[in-house]
This record gives C-alpha cells, structure tokens and sequence, in this order.
C-alpha cells in the first residue's frame, strides 16, 4: 500500500443506493457513514457544494466515523465561491464555520475547488484562484480543473507556487476536455474518476447537471490508474482517490476493487451489490476476507 492512501466514494446520501449498497430495511439507528467507514477510508462531501456545512452537523459525522481512526472526510467548495466568483466575507466566514469542527479533529483531508469546463487558464482566472487560495489559506487546498488549457507549464507553475494540489481527473470525453494526468503540486495527492459515459459528457463540464454518473470501470481501466496513483504516492503526505460514479451503487464496487489491486486483499460487500455484479464481486464475500494474490 501506498502510505496514507485512502480510497472511497463521492457522497453517501443516494435513495437508489437504498437495497443496493445499504439494506433495504433501514434499522433504527443505520447511519449510512458507520457502514462506509467500515469499508473505506474516505468520503467526499457532497452537500459542501450546494450550501454550507452546519458545525453541529459535521461534528455528528466525525463521531460515526470514530470507530475507524484512519477515516477522512473531503469536501467541495461552495459553487458560489467557484461557479458564481463570490469573494463575500460574510460568505466565506458562514463557509468556514462548518469545517472547523473537520480541520480542528484531523479528519480533513483536502477541500476541493471544483471549477467548470468554462473556467479555462486566463490571467484573470488564475488571478482568482490565487485569490480564492488566499481566502481559504486554512485548509489543505487542492483544485479540480475541467479544461485542458490547465496543464501548460505556466498553470502548473502556479499550482506549485501557491501550493495549491492539482486533482487527477477521469472524465468522458468532450471539447478540450483534462486529459488523464498524474500530477503532485503540494503534499496532497488527489485523483477523482467520475466515469466515461458519454452521455454524461455535459455533466462532466456542469456538476450542476450532471445527475448519476453511470459508469462501470474494468479491472483494466483500475490498473491502468493504479500506475498513475502510485506515481502520485510516492511522494504526496497524503493521497485520495474518490470515485463519483454513484449510479447503481457502481462507485462502492470500483471503490472496493482499487482497495483490493493495492491491498491484495478482498474486503466484505453487501449481498445485494454482489448479486448485481457477481463477476466484479466474485472474491468479496459478506462474513470474509480473501487473500486476492500469494504471499509474498
């Protein structure tokens, strides 16, 4: 294992993954983050991108995740401070409030500044990421660029000079889309694979509109990124890789596989998950764990 890796899901609050990833009848009790924290190492924060985190609630999400010490949280920049260019201090201050409780309990692991397709490398555009980076300076930053025109050798200056961490992004294909890459600009390594289907291509461009990301990676597709993630490991503090490809529960298998290709070893899934994908589950069975290859 690459050290301090940590693998997971973008999200945790889907209805559709009710009788797929969690049991169908929800116990008194059931808090979807006791069982991912169970499984996985990371979570990405969803709702951070809509609206601001709520310091009591963040502070009822790190006690479900006490159990598993090695658990980090992520989060998404409001798209008002990245879609909507909002500088408000207000706004910013309301922001902060809700990941204090994260970043003072160690269970922050990088805040993410999610910027759309339109958001291409100008010298106004990297006047106001520096900016933006001057504003949250607190937290662990690190920066999801849509557009190709981001991997100049100029761009990439700016990344390391600020720096700012540059997330790894696997996406479909469209116009000038961001290539795969396996950049490390700060002590951060974060990679984020939001699936290849086509018809998600706009979605790729606007979270906004982007819906379930229904994509299915192949075992070779996981390998040919586990090259690039050990690229990245070997010298970040710390590296996260978050898979967004949350239609029918497919983000937790891909998430389980990676585990596995690092780990050799195959953890529990849910029945239901490996009813569905009986070939890519086929070695992760409920009450037990396999070794996947020979001791070394």
């Amino acid at each position: 294992m690459i050290p301090s890796l940590r693998i997971g899901t973008a999200g945790w609050s889907y209805p559709h993954w009710n009788g797929v990833v969690y049991p169908k009848t929800l116990a008194g009790g059931f808090h979807p983050l006791d069982f991912l924290s169970k499984k996985f190492s990371l979570v990405e924060i969803n709702s951070s991108f809509y609206q601001p985190l709520k310091p009591e609630v963040t502070a009822v999400w790190i006690h479900r995740v006490e159990t598993n010490p090695d658990f980090r949280f992520t989060a998404k920049l409001q798209r008002c401070f990245t879609h909507e260019r909002s500088l408000e201090p207000e706004r910013i201050e309301e922001y902060k409030r809700g990941l204090w409780p994260l970043l003072r309990a160690g269970k922050l692991g990088a805040l993410l500044m999610q910027f759309p397709w339109a958001f291409r490398f100008t010298p106004e555009n990297q006047e106001f990421l520096i900016r933006l980076r001057r504003e949250f300076s607190e937290f662990p930053l690190v920066a999801e660029m849509r557009h190709s025109s981001w991997v100049a050798e100029e761009a990439i200056g700016t990344f390391l000079d600020y720096k700012i961490g540059f997330c790894n992004i696997d996406q479909p294909a469209h116009t000038s889309a961001m290539p795969p890459t396996a950049y490390l600009t700060s002590g951060v390594g974060y990679v984020r694979l939001h699936g290849r289907n086509p018809h998600d291509a706009l979605g790729a461009m606007d979270p906004a509109r982007s819906g379930q990301h229904d994509y299915l990676y192949s075992e070779a597709e996981l390998e040919d990124w586990k090259k690039r993630i050990e690229h990245i490991g070997r010298h970040a503090d710390s590296t996260y890789v978050v898979f967004g490809n949350d239609g029918g529960g497919k983000s937790v298998v891909n998430a389980l596989q990676l585990n596995a290709l690092f780990s050799g070893r195959a953890t529990s899934a849910p029945r239901e998950l490996r009813r569905r994908y009986p070939m890519e589950l086929e070695r992760f069975r409920r009450f037990e764990q396999q070794c996947l290859f020979p001791a070394a």
